[in-house]
């Protein structure tokens, strides 16, 4: 193998994501640059290409066919680096593939070298652009507001809870992405606010989550310990409590939800505060139902959940009834 790369070279592929800023390469990469005796790119707009140049290294912006490649690293047994393009570069390694399954090629060393990888998060990166250039020309997003969009978001949420309820691991996929849209697009329009409307950025929105969270996980990012789910619970309220500053520990519900969700979210913060409130009296199916949402909160069960469950054995009962198959989900 020795004796082949001496004579025959060295061919190194460098590929570099977009996803990461420009010039931050690996250190292998940047050996493997300095000390190669080529450097070759097909793209005058490389975005890596002003950053080489500062460092010393300037590539040949040249397009080179796998034959013109191998006679390159041949002449002296030279080491070629390729700085593959962003759509990368099909011609090139099919044609390197088709010289070196042809069995009469003496052939150089082939490499791929990654310059750099995409950290966790990097396709968030994406889905931002992508939102961009689709708020900047596409006829119908460019148009919306944030309460066009309210009902898509109500309707995400809806379709992402039935995902996890009905255990349909690609439609909770499928829908988390749905409802990341939503958070995407929303952010992007308060970018244009204009008046009175300060305008915020997804970076924004990003910061204060990250924020909110670090401020109630003393116990994992600072000197608070909590070692049970009921401790954790605790610090948790605790903490919201400082930062909301309510009047009322009814302040922050929204009344526009469900009205078995409203009631045991009402009922959850009522019990928390260790509040003794009585129930209103009333007549009616209203109040028979804010009863049973309030036991069924103080027993630790969801009463909006359980009640889909009990809808959707009901609508299998009616399609039984009508002698049709049970409704396939999704």
């Amino acid at each position: 193998m020795n004796d082949t790369t001496s004579t025959a070279g060295r061919i190194v592929l460098l590929t570099t994501s977009h996803r990461v800023a420009p010039g931050l390469l690996s250190w292998q990469a940047w050996q493997v640059l300095r000390a190669a005796d080529e450097v070759l790119c097909a793209d005058p707009g490389h975005p890596q290409l002003p950053y080489l140049k500062e460092a010393g290294v300037e590539p040949r912006l040249t397009t080179v066919t796998a034959r013109e490649l191998v006679d390159r690293c041949a002449d002296g047994g030279r080491t070629v680096v390729v700085l593959a393009t962003a759509d990368g570069d099909r011609r090139l390694t099919d044609g390197l593939a088709t010289l070196a399954g042809s069995g009469r090629e003496q052939m150089p060393s082939l490499e791929l070298l990654p310059g750099s990888y995409d950290l966790p998060g990097a396709r968030l990166l994406d889905l931002v652009q992508v939102m961009d250039r689709i708020r900047r020309e596409c006829p119908w997003s460019k148009l919306r507001t944030h309460e066009d969009l309210a009902k898509y978001a109500i309707e995400e949420a809806y379709e992402l809870v039935d995902a996890i309820e009905t255990d349909d691991r690609d439609e909770l996929r499928e829908e988390l992405g749905d409802v990341l849209l939503q958070v995407v697009f929303h952010a992007r329009i308060a970018e244009e606010a204009t008046g009175d409307d300060e305008p915020f950025s997804i970076d924004d929105v990003a910061g204060g989550i990250v924020t909110k969270l670090i401020h109630r996980h003393p116990h994992v990012f600072g000197d608070e310990s909590a070692a049970t789910p009921e401790e954790v619970r605790e610090i948790w309220l605790r903490r919201k409590g400082e930062a909301k500053q309510r009047a009322s520990v009814t302040d922050g519900v929204p009344v526009g939800q469900p009205g078995l969700a409203l009631a045991a979210k009402l009922g959850s913060r009522v019990r928390t505060a260790g509040l003794d409130v009585p129930l209103p009296t009333g007549t009616g199916v209203g109040y028979e139902l804010l009863a049973l949402a309030l036991r069924a909160e103080a027993d630790g069960v969801d009463p909006e959940a359980a009640l889909r469950a009990a809808a959707r054995a009901y609508r299998d009962a009616v399609r039984a009834a009508e002698g049709l198959p049970d409704t396939v989900e999704g």
